[in-house]
Protein backbone atom coordinates (compact mmCIF):
# COMPACT_ATOMS: atom_id res chain seq x y z
CA UNK A 1 0.00 0.00 0.00
CA UNK A 2 1.47 3.75 -0.84
CA UNK A 3 1.63 6.17 1.98
CA UNK A 4 -0.20 8.28 -0.09
CA UNK A 5 -3.26 6.13 0.43
CA UNK A 6 -2.81 5.54 3.83
CA UNK A 7 -2.43 8.91 4.98
CA UNK A 8 -4.96 10.67 2.60
CA UNK A 9 -8.29 12.82 3.53
CA UNK A 10 -8.67 12.02 -0.04
CA UNK A 11 -11.49 9.49 -0.51
CA UNK A 12 -10.55 6.61 -2.86
CA UNK A 13 -11.85 3.82 -2.17
CA UNK A 14 -11.20 0.34 -4.01
CA UNK A 15 -14.39 -0.94 -5.59
CA UNK A 16 -12.40 -3.37 -7.75
CA UNK A 17 -10.64 -5.39 -4.66
CA UNK A 18 -13.41 -8.19 -4.58
CA UNK A 19 -12.76 -8.74 -8.81
CA UNK A 20 -8.79 -8.38 -8.19
CA UNK A 21 -9.47 -11.19 -5.69
CA UNK A 22 -11.45 -13.20 -8.31
CA UNK A 23 -9.20 -13.08 -11.07
CA UNK A 24 -6.52 -14.06 -8.52
CA UNK A 25 -8.49 -17.28 -8.17
CA UNK A 26 -7.94 -18.03 -4.55
CA UNK A 27 -10.36 -20.08 -2.59
CA UNK A 28 -11.36 -17.24 0.60
CA UNK A 29 -14.09 -15.57 2.65
CA UNK A 30 -13.90 -12.44 4.26
CA UNK A 31 -12.25 -12.87 7.78
CA UNK A 32 -12.93 -9.42 10.36
CA UNK A 33 -10.38 -9.16 13.65
CA UNK A 34 -12.59 -7.77 16.20
CA UNK A 35 -11.58 -6.57 20.07
CA UNK A 36 -12.72 -9.00 21.88
CA UNK A 37 -12.62 -6.17 24.65
CA UNK A 38 -14.66 -3.40 22.62
CA UNK A 39 -15.96 -4.42 20.11
CA UNK A 40 -14.09 -2.26 17.73
CA UNK A 41 -13.27 -3.68 13.79
CA UNK A 42 -9.64 -3.67 13.75
CA UNK A 43 -8.73 -5.45 10.39
CA UNK A 44 -10.34 -6.69 7.67
CA UNK A 45 -9.08 -9.78 5.56
CA UNK A 46 -9.33 -12.68 4.00
CA UNK A 47 -8.74 -16.49 4.61
CA UNK A 48 -8.56 -19.64 2.96
CA UNK A 49 -8.65 -23.06 4.67
CA UNK A 50 -5.01 -23.35 5.60
CA UNK A 51 -4.73 -19.54 6.97
CA UNK A 52 -8.45 -20.67 9.39
CA UNK A 53 -6.52 -24.07 10.53
CA UNK A 54 -3.25 -21.89 10.99
CA UNK A 55 -5.25 -19.80 13.01
CA UNK A 56 -6.88 -22.22 15.01
CA UNK A 57 -3.49 -24.45 15.35
CA UNK A 58 -1.35 -20.85 16.88
CA UNK A 59 -4.40 -19.00 18.38
CA UNK A 60 -3.18 -15.88 16.20
CA UNK A 61 -5.43 -14.29 13.77
CA UNK A 62 -3.88 -15.78 10.38
CA UNK A 63 -5.06 -14.71 6.85
CA UNK A 64 -4.30 -14.95 3.20
CA UNK A 65 -2.84 -12.08 1.44
CA UNK A 66 -4.90 -11.89 -1.59
CA UNK A 67 -1.84 -9.49 -3.33
CA UNK A 68 1.15 -11.16 -2.18
CA UNK A 69 -0.79 -14.87 -2.69
CA UNK A 70 0.67 -15.98 0.92
CA UNK A 71 0.16 -17.14 4.58
CA UNK A 72 0.07 -14.05 6.86
CA UNK A 73 -0.03 -14.49 10.55
CA UNK A 74 -0.79 -10.90 11.71
CA UNK A 75 2.19 -9.70 13.69
CA UNK A 76 4.65 -11.97 12.69
CA UNK A 77 6.96 -9.03 11.41
CA UNK A 78 5.43 -6.34 13.16
CA UNK A 79 5.27 -8.11 16.98
CA UNK A 80 1.89 -7.04 16.94
CA UNK A 81 -0.09 -10.20 17.44
CA UNK A 82 -3.94 -10.63 17.70
CA UNK A 83 -4.37 -13.55 19.82
CA UNK A 84 -7.61 -15.36 19.23
CA UNK A 85 -10.10 -15.40 21.98
CA UNK A 86 -12.81 -16.80 19.86
CA UNK A 87 -13.84 -18.07 16.07
CA UNK A 88 -17.35 -17.20 14.89
CA UNK A 89 -18.81 -18.20 11.58
CA UNK A 90 -21.74 -16.17 10.29
CA UNK A 91 -24.88 -18.40 8.99
CA UNK A 92 -24.37 -19.05 5.22
CA UNK A 93 -20.50 -20.02 6.31
CA UNK A 94 -18.90 -17.46 4.13
CA UNK A 95 -17.13 -15.06 6.46
CA UNK A 96 -15.55 -15.53 9.54
CA UNK A 97 -15.17 -13.08 12.46
CA UNK A 98 -11.55 -13.36 14.99
CA UNK A 99 -12.63 -12.50 17.99
CA UNK A 100 -8.86 -11.26 19.67
CA UNK A 101 -6.75 -10.00 22.42
CA UNK A 102 -4.24 -7.19 21.04
CA UNK A 103 -0.82 -8.48 21.64
CA UNK A 104 1.43 -5.50 20.91
CA UNK A 105 1.23 -1.86 20.34
CA UNK A 106 -1.34 -1.71 17.33
CA UNK A 107 -3.26 -3.59 15.04
CA UNK A 108 -2.68 -1.81 11.74
CA UNK A 109 0.84 -1.85 9.41
CA UNK A 110 0.33 2.20 9.49
CA UNK A 111 2.05 4.52 12.28
CA UNK A 112 0.33 7.89 13.10
CA UNK A 113 3.08 10.96 13.17
CA UNK A 114 4.36 9.99 16.69
CA UNK A 115 5.29 6.64 14.81
CA UNK A 116 3.34 4.46 17.14
CA UNK A 117 1.08 1.69 15.70
CA UNK A 118 -2.47 2.25 15.41
CA UNK A 119 -4.99 0.53 17.28
CA UNK A 120 -7.04 -0.49 14.06
CA UNK A 121 -7.36 -0.26 10.35
CA UNK A 122 -10.26 2.03 10.92
CA UNK A 123 -8.60 5.40 11.78
CA UNK A 124 -10.68 7.63 8.95
CA UNK A 125 -14.32 8.90 8.96
CA UNK A 126 -15.88 9.72 5.56
CA UNK A 127 -17.04 13.08 5.85
CA UNK A 128 -19.26 15.07 3.54
CA UNK A 129 -17.17 18.53 2.30
CA UNK A 130 -17.23 20.94 -0.63
CA UNK A 131 -20.52 18.62 -2.05
CA UNK A 132 -18.65 15.69 -2.57
CA UNK A 133 -16.87 13.18 0.28
CA UNK A 134 -13.28 13.37 2.24
CA UNK A 135 -11.43 11.71 4.76
CA UNK A 136 -11.53 12.94 8.38
CA UNK A 137 -9.41 11.21 10.91
CA UNK A 138 -10.56 10.07 14.06
CA UNK A 139 -9.29 11.69 17.60
CA UNK A 140 -5.62 10.72 18.45
CA UNK A 141 -5.27 8.78 15.22
CA UNK A 142 -3.51 11.48 13.06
Amino acid sequence: MSKELEESRELNLDFKKLKKIAQCQADVIPAVAQCADTGEVLIVGYVNALALETAVREKMATFWSTSRNELWIKGKTSGDYLEIADILVNCEQNSIVYKVHLKGMGSCHTKNAAGDARYGCYYRRIVEKDGGLALEFLPGAE
